[in-house]
């Protein structure tokens, strides 16, 4: 019996998730749809892939909690089998800075940037098959390489896990390659009206960042690549190489 590859992407219910997991079911993998607070959002998303013949079910879990973390790994591999790839896509972004540090927002963005995936990727790593080599894949930020002041215990999280990307590549190898995607503006977010987002796009060198597919195809790339890992790639029309950063033009990101 034929077995198919499978992803889970944590966070797949709406906006970019969404948009990766529709990518990688189109791409022929079995797609794991995780949501926490948007199970409605994750059932029409599955129903789509569905009703368009290909293989997607929806798994529910508060990445934010310990147990619940631990257990999706397993609770997916019971329902669809072995894990193939693994996308730590969820993420929350809270602004605050280093002159008011809210602890809440340090809290939250390290259990959901930094516990989340290294309990999902220690027990990714537990399942995958003797004979079978995995992926993961963490969604980062264009922003740990042209750093600001905005955002800082987001950026400090984000930071985290780009340590931890390179250092789980080392532990992993050889049969697990771990590597990252670093996006930039791809759609505007709940403080941005458009207008804002547009005027961060202008100011990208490319004066365009990418489409919601070129992250799920990205993905595949990393996938379909058996010798690159440790590595992060920047989707950001360039922004981390810009000298104009939104903490000096005054961009609402």
């Amino acid at each position: 019996m034929t077995r198919y590859k499978t992803a889970l992407v944590t966070g797949s219910a709406r906006r970019l998730g969404a948009g990766i997991a529709q990518t990688l079911a189109e791409c022929g993998f079995s797609v794991a749809v995780h949501a926490n607070q948007s199970r409605d959002e994750a059932q029409k998303l599955v129903s789509k892939l569905t009703d368009a013949g290909h293989r997607a079910k929806v798994f529910e879990a508060d990445l934010g909690i310990h147990e619940q973390a631990c257990g999706l790994i397993d609770y997916v591999n019971a329902a669809m089998g072995p894990i193939d790839l693994l996308v730590n896509n969820a993420s929350v972004f809270r602004n605050d800075s280093v002159s008011q540090i809210d602890m809440e927002n340090f809290d939250e963005h390290f259990a959901i940037h930094v516990k989340a995936p290294l309990l999902l990727s220690e027990a990714f790593a537990r399942q995958l098959p003797e004979d079978g080599n995995g992926l993961i894949v963490n969604m980062i930020d264009q922003r740990i390489w042209a750093l600001t002041p905005n955002f800082f215990t987001y950026t400090l999280s984000k930071s985290t896990l780009w340590t931890a990307t390179q250092t789980m590549a080392q532990a992993l190898a050889p049969r697990i390659r771990v590597n990252a995607i670093g996006p930039g503006p791809t759609m505007k977010n709940s403080r941005q009206n458009d207008a804002d987002f547009q005027s961060q796009v202008d100011r990208l060198i490319l004066r365009r960042g990418p489409e919601i597919a070129e992250i799920g195809q990205t993905i595949r790339y990393l996938y379909e690549t058996p010798s690159l890992t440790g590595q992060m790639i920047a989707l950001d029309g360039g922004q981390h190489l810009a000298w104009e950063t939104p903490d000096v033009t005054g961009i609402n990101e």
